[in-house]
């Protein structure tokens, strides 16, 4: 799951930089293939691509349009508003993720993940202060895209029961290939030379922090392992004011304390999960 982080935090970057100059169908196409190419080892290594069947096709169908959506919406909400405002307001994905996995995959609430969840809630609504100001267009992408992510991710929970992770990031790409292959089409220009290298960062972090996701998922229930990704809040703050001058104030100060504190408890007082479960 750390490495999960510091992917995406990367990837958050390189988010905001490729969009200055190329359209997101085009950025999230050049992700899928270049991806694709970087996974290739681990395909290899797992068998080819003859190992890559799979029985659920349409669970992964299903699980990449959502994902495939989200990930539209947070990468066009990079370039509308402060990197840790987008990436606070995606956090309400956790507890969406939490209630679909307890209505859907049959986990169990406890105190502590659910005292992780409420202070990593009440983190995220300090940070952001909601009612505060307009609400902006750009805040309400990135809540669409944090309720997309939920599905994704208990999806992806459950696939982890039948198939590898290799499998299930190889139909990701190759799915999200497909669906974005058109529109990136129609609005296809080639980058600049300054642009390719956070264009091939973004194939790479966005690859691989679903590959550590997955693995997370196949060794812990969502519940334990998607509150970590809280976390995210104050270390994209922090990002945040060293690359792009984003101010930190004592509300992201404290929310992110509240955060920190949710994540030692929960991970202090989970039980662990049976390697493979």
């Amino acid at each position: 799951m750390t490495g999960s982080l510091t992917a995406i935090l990367l990837m958050a970057i390189s988010g905001r930089e490729a969009s200055r100059e190329l359209n997101v169908f085009q950025i999230m196409e050049m992700r899928s293939v270049i991806g694709l190419a970087m996974l290739y080892p681990l395909i290899r290594s797992s068998g080819g691509f003859r190992a890559m069947k799979t029985a659920r096709i349409w669970q992964h169908l299903g699980r990449n349009t959502a994902h495939y959506a989200g990930q539209f919406a947070w990468l066009q909400a990079l370039s509308m508003i402060p990197l840790a405002q987008v990436i606070a307001i995606e956090f309400t994905t956790p507890a969406w993720t939490a209630v679909m996995a307890v209505a859907f995959l049959g986990e169990r609430l406890n105190i502590w993940r659910i005292l992780t969840i409420a202070l990593g809630i009440i983190g995220v609504i300090i940070i952001v202060r909601p009612g505060i100001g307009t609400v902006e267009v750009g805040q309400l992408i990135v809540l669409g895209a944090a309720l997309t992510f939920g599905i994704s991710f208990t999806m992806v929970k459950s696939l982890t029961r039948t198939d590898s992770v290799v499998k299930i990031i190889f139909w990701m790409l190759i799915i999200q290939s497909a669906i974005g292959l058109l529109p990136a089409i129609y609005v296809w220009h080639w980058p600049s030379f300054h642009i390719m290298p956070w264009v091939v960062i973004i194939a790479f972090t966005g690859t691989f922090s679903h590959f550590c996701m997955a693995k997370a998922l196949q060794y812990a229930d969502a519940t334990v392992v998607i509150p970590m990704d809280f976390l995210r809040v104050p270390l994209t703050a922090v990002l945040g004011w060293l690359i792009y001058s984003e101010r930190i104030d004592v509300f992201t100060a404290l929310g992110a304390a509240l955060i920190l504190s949710g994540n030692l408890l929960n991970l202090k007082n989970r039980t662990p999960a049976p390697i493979g479960a």
